[in-house]
């Protein structure tokens, strides 16, 4: 964990990396290391009503600000939601572009398993993109159907409360099962159990580079 300086989160969609690992991204921040973060769509088909079209690009950027990402640090592509498998190329051409302006330690990104096409894009170019790099997969149990965690992250409580914090700035998005915090904090707890901590989030290591 030491080496990891420089670390890069792909978010297929703007709330994927506070859901999937805001605790480690929370902290990434506290211990002094380098975080930026890249959002793929704003998600405006599915902003429900009542909401402007961008709002989810005004939450994300608050969110990353209660995570402690200097907003400099963000980056957002603007491809249409439910259709990266027709804009893979595109989508695979910008993480070049990243790959070269940040030649990032570590990239987070969704997981294989994960069933939402829009997440096997990124996980799948982004392999492509940062192969040079160390790759883990973060969790979202509601788009899996297996997990394989053979990588944990300890937590500490306040690590847990800044991932808490970060996702209730999705207001558009409170009406979601997985903007609970009973649940972060059960799946905090449950992965920190399983490494006899009291708070961990899981990944899969897809692949790992010590230089």
């Amino acid at each position: 964990m030491n080496d990891f300086q420089r670390i890069l989160v792909l978010g297929p969609h703007t709330d994927d990396g506070e859901l999937g690992c805001g605790g480690t991204i929370a902290r990434f921040i506290e211990e002094g290391r380098e975080v930026h973060y890249a959002t793929f769509s704003a998600c405006e088909e599915s902003v429900p009503e009542g909401f402007h079209p961008e709002v989810l690009l005004d939450e994300w950027k608050a969110a990353s600000k209660a995570l402690g990402i200097p907003e400099e640090n963000l980056l957002s592509f603007r491809f249409q939601v439910r259709y990266f498998p027709r804009d893979r190329q595109l989508i695979l051409e910008d993480m070049v572009k990243l790959n070269k302006l940040l030649n990032p330690d570590l990239v987070l990104l969704p997981r294989a398993q994960d069933v939402h096409q829009d997440h096997g894009v990124i996980h799948k170019e982004g392999i492509r993109a940062f192969k040079n790099s160390t790759l883990m997969g973060y969790e979202l149990p509601w788009n899996s159907l297996l997990f394989h965690s053979n990588f944990h992250v300890k937590l500490m409580r306040e690590h847990v409360e800044t991932k808490i914090k970060a996702i209730s700035c999705y207001e558009s998005q409170a009406f979601r099962s997985y903007i609970d915090r009973e649940f972060i904090v059960g799946l905090a707890r449950t992965r920190g159990i399983q490494i006899n901590e009291e708070f961990a989030e899981a990944f899969t290591l897809i692949r790992g580079i010590m230089r």
